[in-house]
Parts: C-alpha cells; sequence; structure tokens
C-alpha cells in the first residue's frame, strides 16, 4: 500500500508539473511526498472539477444547447438541440479525483489547515456525486474513490441513499469549513473557509429541494433550520465561479469565436421571455436581427430582437439564419480572453430556492422578498461586469432601471395563484445560467416542467421516444467489464433491466 501510495504520489506530482509555467520546481521523487502540497493538489482538483471539458468555441457552444438558451443555426443537426449527445453516457471519472482528495487531507494532517481541506474533500466528493447521481439515477457513493483500500467494483447506492450521503457529506463539510482556517490552493474562493462554509449550506438547500418529489418531512425541517441559521450567501461577493484571465491557459472557451458566433442564435424561448419582462439582460445576451434593422428598428428596439425556435430542423433554422432572421449571439462574447465568469451557484440562485420553498411551506418568510432579492442580485451582476460597455446597444443596465423593473410580468403575482408565482420564481432561476457551459439545470426543468422546452417529434432525436424529455444518460459502457454485477443490479432494480435515457429515476418519480 505504501509503494501504492509513492506511484499515485508520483503520477499526481507529474499532472501538476504539466500545468504548471515552470515545471522544474516540481520535485518527481515519490519519496519526497513533502514536495506535493495539499495546496497543489487542491488547485489541480479544483482546475479539472470546474473547467470547461474542452474549451474552444465549438464544443463551448454545444455545451449550451440542452437547456434551450441557444440554437445552432446550421444544416447538420446537433444532437444537444434535439434531445441526444453525441455521446449519451454518463461518466464516473470526476470519483477518480477522490484519490487525489484524500492524499490532499493526509498531508494537511497535523497542520493548522487539515480542517478546510478536510471540507474541500467532502464538499467536492458530494458535488461528484450530485451530478453522477442526477445524471444516471442509482450509483457508487458510499464505496467510490475506495480503490487504495481494495474495493475495485463498488456497489451502486439506491438514489435516495446517495442524496442522504451528499447531505451528510455537504453538513460535514461545513462543519470543517468553520473550524478551519484561510488556505492556499483555491481557486475559486481565495481559500476562504467563511464563503465555503456558506456555500455547503447553501448546496444543501439545493439538494433537498431538487429532490422535492420525495423530500421527507426531517429533510424539510433541516431545509428551514439551515435558512433560519442564516450562515448562507449574502450577495454577488459570494457567488461561486470560474474566473477567467488574459492567461492562455485560463481564457475563456468562446473567446476568438466569431465564426462559431455566426452561427449560433439566441433561443425563442429566451428572446420572447425577456422581452415580456422588459429586461434589459436581452441586449446584454443578443444582437438584434438583421432583418428588423433593415426595417429601420433601432438597436436599442426590444422589437429589433427575434429568437430562434429550437425545436425546428436544422435545415430550416439555416436557411432563416441566412436572411438574417434571428438574433446572433452578443459579440461580446468572443472579444476577450477573460470573459465572462463560469457561475456554478449563485446568491441569486439561492434566493429563489428559498422563494419557491416559502411558496411551498417548507420554511417562514417572505417570498416576494426573496423573488426580488435574487433578481436584483442578477441584474446588478450584469450592471457590474466587465467587457459590457459599448457592447449592450445603448441599453445599459443601471440602478435606476433595478429600481423599476418589477411592473407587469415582472411584478410578483401576490394575487395569483402559487402555480404563477412559482412560475416566476422558476422562469428567472432558469435565466441564471445563459450561456454559462456550467452543465445548466436542466434537473430543475425535469422536475419543475417549466420553463416549458420546445419539443417537436419530428426533429426530436430521442431514438426511443421522440416525444418525450430524457430524463437520465445512460452507465459507462466500461462498467460493463470492471463492475458488470454491480451494474447489472442497478439496472435491473431500477429500470427493469433497460438502460435507457428515457427511463425515470427515483428523484423524479
Amino acid at each position: 500500500m505504501k509503494n501504492l501510495k509513492y506511484i499515485i504520489t508520483a503520477i499526481i506530482t507529474f499532472a501538476i508539473a504539466v500545468s504548471c509555467d515552470n515545471f522544474e520546481e516540481i520535485n518527481t521523487d515519490p519519496n519526497k511526498t513533502n514536495r506535493v502540497t495539499p495546496a497543489m493538489l487542491a488547485t489541480q482538483t479544483l482546475k479539472d472539477t470546474y473547467r470547461f471539458w474542452n474549451p474552444n468555441p465549438s464544443d463551448f457552444t454545444s455545451g449550451n444547447l440542452f437547456n434551450k438558451h441557444i440554437a445552432m443555426l446550421e444544416t447538420n443537426p446537433n444532437p444537444g438541440q434535439y434531445y441526444y449527445s453525441y455521446y449519451p453516457y454518463g461518466s464516473f471519472g470526476a470519483f477518480t479525483r477522490l484519490t487525489d482528495l484524500k492524499f490532499m487531507s493526509e498531508y494537511a494532517e497535523g497542520s493548522q489547515f487539515e480542517s478546510s481541506y478536510k471540507g474541500l474533500e467532502l464538499f467536492l466528493k458530494a458535488r461528484f456525486g450530485f451530478n453522477n447521481t442526477l445524471d444516471m439515477g442509482d450509483i457508487p457513493y458510499s464505496e467510490a474513490g475506495k480503490a487504495t483500500e481494495g474495493i475495485t467494483q463498488p456497489k451502486y447506492d439506491k438514489q435516495a441513499d446517495v442524496f442522504a450521503g451528499i447531505l451528510s457529506d455537504l453538513q460535514q463539510a461545513e462543519s470543517y469549513f468553520a473550524q478551519g482556517v484561510n488556505f492556499d490552493g483555491d481557486i475559486m474562493y481565495g481559500g476562504s473557509v467563511s464563503k465555503w462554509r456558506k456555500l455547503s449550506n447553501a448546496m444543501q438547500l439545493k439538494v433537498i429541494q431538487t429532490m422535492s418529489k420525495k423530500v421527507t418531512e426531517e429533510q424539510k425541517a433541516h431545509f428551514a433550520a439551515i435558512v433560519n441559521s442564516g450562515n448562507l450567501l449574502e450577495s454577488n461577493e459570494d457567488n461561486f465561479k470560474l474566473v477567467y484571465t488574459d492567461n492562455p491557459n485560463a481564457t475563456y472557451p468562446m473567446w476568438n469565436g466569431e465564426e462559431r458566433r455566426k452561427y449560433t442564435g439566441v433561443s425563442e424561448l429566451v428572446v420572447n421571455s425577456l422581452k415580456e419582462l422588459n429586461d434589459r439582460r436581452l441586449f446584454y445576451f443578443a444582437e438584434p436581427a438583421q432583418v428588423k434593422t433593415d426595417e429601420g428598428l433601432e438597436e436599442s428596439d426590444f422589437e429589433a430582437y427575434v429568437g430562434a425556435p429550437t425545436e425546428i430542423s436544422a435545415e430550416q433554422l439555416a436557411l432563416n439564419n441566412a436572411s438574417g432572421s434571428y438574433s446572433l449571439l452578443n459579440r461580446r462574447y468572443v472579444e476577450f480572453r477573460d470573459g465572462d465568469p463560469m457561475l456554478y451557484f449563485t446568491y441569486s440562485e439561492q434566493c429563489f430556492i428559498i422563494a419557491e420553498a416559502i411558496e411551498e411551506g417548507w420554511v417562514s418568510g417572505n417570498a416576494q422578498e426573496y423573488y426580488e432579492n435574487g433578481v436584483k442580485a442578477m441584474l446588478e451582476y450584469y450592471m457590474n461586469l466587465n467587457h459590457t460597455s459599448g457592447w449592450v446597444h445603448g441599453m445599459e443596465i443601471d440602478q435606476d432601471y433595478i429600481n423599476n423593473y418589477f411592473t407587469g410580468a415582472a411584478a410578483y403575482a401576490t394575487n395569483g395563484t402559487k402555480e404563477e408565482r412559482l412560475k416566476q420564481i422558476w422562469l428567472q432561476r432558469w435565466l441564471i445560467d445563459f450561456f454559462q457551459g456550467n452543465g445548466g439545470n436542466y434537473s430543475q426543468f425535469l422536475r419543475t416542467g417549466y420553463p416549458e422546452y420546445p419539443l417537436n417529434p419530428s426533429t426530436s432525436l430521442n431514438p426511443d421516444d421522440p416525444t418525450v424529455y430524457p430524463k437520465r444518460w445512460m452507465y459507462p459502457t466500461d462498467e460493463l467489464t470492471k463492475n458488470p454485477e454491480n451494474y447489472q443490479k442497478a439496472i435491473d432494480e431500477q429500470f427493469g433491466g433497460y438502460d435507457g435515457i428515457n427511463q425515470v429515476p427515483w428523484y423524479l418519480q
């Protein structure tokens, strides 16, 4: 086991060295394990976890299609736009990072940073588990990352148990961060244990709400206790995000992507929603449609913007785009190396999560206040965002606009039905993820059904049933050889033996 640890340490050291500017600064002697610091492992794991999987404009736009924020406007249909994928399988690859995280915590033992790195280890384990279970259903969680302990064929835990394990790990992570001190190697929060602690609490809220169809009274009470504790994100300063820079190794994935932008339309669902709300984010997201400016409409006119229907055929979209029928993605997205940060969890989303919970009676409070605070925070985010001056068609968001936003369709429906108010919350939550490349919140759409994503059976590429939305990805193909008994048991018990994308996992039943 000791030799195995040395071998793994050497591999980790080499991987970190390759990503560093100066290879010679890293010692590759596995017998000198103290040269591999917890901070180095933290940096490497956070980078691998939160950077976009393949940072180039083509893949980045493809990664934004499933949540119907944009549409591809070329004759070759992208499966992500039509409810399928070039590779319709999930992955357990993130769990391989648990070994690095385990060593990170071990190397920190006995130091003042021990609790901080243990908190990070558990938070990231919970993050990997949350994404994987939403992607696939039952997954290995309790035995994940234990190959060094001899568990090479981990059992699949029931999804209910996975959710429970995630919540337990996030709760323990919060406790560790509460005991910890600021630490090195953190590219997300700069090592602030206070911010990690608040995020660990906020993520528990998200996990509980995601399983709202199956939530227990005990979990609702836990949700309320977290809200009432007040130790949550407080403003945009606490947003959990990946910031891009002018460094070639940390460049915004859409930078220099003009050729791709010319075939990327803002969806009809986004454009029409923002026009109904009189929401100036439209001018930050999109360019006016050429046909409308040719007619004499100004770039600052909401009516100059036309969204692309994501459900019509690729051939028709391409023809319409050639005639200038649609609003393309705003030019600012391709102009700057240090473009828009990738938002993974925001103060705004936290506000919308709590607003929904208040409407559902899980916790007391003023849902309208949370709704308005969430919207204001996102508007303020764009108001203060770099590289927008001169790029938003004379329709900058300013404080006066924010102060007067809540009129018409944007005003909280205090006299309407609960369903009407929930739809307002869900729509604003969906808009947070516009062109973020962060995986979006497709699971929230599956949970709520809103906003309703367009689906045309004649263009859907869903191979099993073109009339429905996919609910999951299939398990990784290598599970058939690496972990066949547990794999077969999982699909037999969940889906009657068929590992299909339309099978309904426990949290949606």
